[in-house]
């Protein structure tokens, strides 16, 4: 018998639910800048993260890498839309490596959700966040 895959909709409200949830379990001794993410998969699948300091800051990880870590570690490799959440007045995008990464499981229309505990929420695709990302097609073989 062949696998089967459910779909299942996760609202964006759900998703931010479940990024601030991550959130609440972050290792940020260093910083206090405590951050959760939470992604859907083309799927169907939801994957949290929360970021981990280390004191070296070097050996620490981003929310986001973390649950994109836990997706494909469980065999998921397509983002369809990813949220972040942290507690400052300014609504915090991904840094320059989690958009790289976002950008090596997504599609151009994957969207990126930034919200804060106070409600406020922005939205993106990855390709307006990352424009003229790198990615595969420059590794392809030149004939």
């Amino acid at each position: 018998m062949g696998k089967r895959t459910r779909t299942i909709t996760v609202s964006d409200d759900e998703l931010i639910a479940l990024a601030k949830e991550a959130r609440e379990a972050a290792h940020a001794p260093y910083s206090h800048f405590e951050v959760g993410a939470a992604l859907l998969t083309t799927e169907g699948r939801v994957f949290t993260g929360c970021n981990v300091e280390n004191s070296t800051y070097g050996l620490s990880m981003c929310a986001e890498r973390v649950a994109i870590f836990k997706a494909v570690s469980e065999g998921s490799h397509e983002i369809a839309k990813v949220a972040v959440v942290t507690d400052h007045e300014h609504i915090a995008p991904p840094c320059g490596c989690c958009r790289q990464m976002i950008w090596e499981f997504a599609s151009d229309e994957t969207e990126v959700i930034m919200a804060n505990l106070d409600g406020d929420v922005r939205k993106f695709e990855i390709k307006e966040l990352l424009p003229e990302a790198f990615g595969a097609r420059f590794l392809e073989t030149v004939k």
